[in-house]
């Protein structure tokens, strides 16, 4: 749009090493730099969104402190990182704005995007009539925190996790990582779309009897897995390491005695932590 415009863009580099020192455009080119008695030019703004770098005090300095905006997708000081939304989610946060009870990442971010855009340009019409107010940041050392979200968080435990937090971290993450369980004979499995078994398994509750052990349940066509706090997750696909995408049923047919909770030929399979010493390596 910038460009359209007819106004000069300028592009980081994609380094973050190179970033550090990356020299700024005119007219704050260091060689021009302002001298520390003279303060930075009231007319310029500094914007950042989704940025992804810190940015030194060399560089906020050439702006004043009230022409500097940032705009972040939760509710500061909480989810103060790199992975906002996706955190909120995992959470199960209802509010970061707003957070339908559907929302994943990719539908968060695009409404979160419109919503901080029209903020955005709020404050800049208020900023120009010298009707901006600011209000402190409060302190909160208990507020969650929002780090990048690795490889790790994709790992489900059972013993810990609840199908809600499973399901939460599925919406906040699967567009990078599937969240994955482990299987006893060694193989990972990857638990596509989850949802939160909501329906009587009283029945259920007795054939699973430790967290982890999953069935196929014939009436919705998932597998069935019991989680932590007694909740229940259902899981219509599933992709087994070094195979395709499969169903439910399709993959249930083909469990092998190793995979089950205890021998036989019957019974639930058991998907074990990562941390598990009971994998056993084909």
């Amino acid at each position: 749009m910038a460009e359209r415009a007819g106004l000069q863009v300028y592009t980081i580099p994609e380094e973050r090493s190179k970033f550090k020192t990356w020299q700024v455009p005119p007219p704050f080119k260091s060689d021009l730099a302002i001298p520390s008695d003279v303060s930075p030019f009231s007319h310029h703004l500094l914007v950042t969104a989704s940025f992804g770098r810190i940015l030194p005090n060399s560089l906020l300095n050439l702006f004043l402190p009230t022409r500097r905006l940032n705009v972040h997708p939760s509710l500061l000081p909480a989810y103060r990182g790199a992975a906002p939304i996706q955190h909120a989610l995992i959470d199960g946060q209802q509010e970061t704005g707003a957070v339908p009870e559907s929302a994943t990442f990719r539908t968060l971010r695009d409404s979160l995007a419109v919503t901080g855009g029209q903020l955005l340009v709020s404050v800049l019409r208020d900023i120009l009539a010298g009707k901006d107010t600011r209000t402190p940041q409060p302190e909160d050392p208990d507020a969650p925190r929002a780090p990048l979200i690795t490889a790790e968080h994709s790992k489900i435990d059972f013993r810990t996790m609840t199908a809600a937090r499973i399901v939460g971290t599925h919406r906040a993450i699967s567009h990078q990582k599937p969240v994955t369980t482990m299987l006893k004979i060694g193989r990972t499995l990857q638990l596509h779309n989850p949802s939160v078994f909501t329906g009587q398994h009283s029945d259920i509750e007795s054939h699973l009897p430790v967290e982890g052990a999953a069935t196929y349940h014939p009436p919705t066509k998932t597998l069935v897995v019991r989680c932590a706090e007694n909740t229940y997750l259902r899981v219509p696909e599933v992709r087994q390491q070094d195979r395709r995408l499969l169903n439910a049923k399709q993959w249930w047919n083909g469990v092998t005695l190793g995979m089950r909770l205890t021998e036989g030929t019957e019974g639930p399979v058991h998907f074990i932590p990562f941390d598990s010493t009971s994998a056993i390596k084909h």
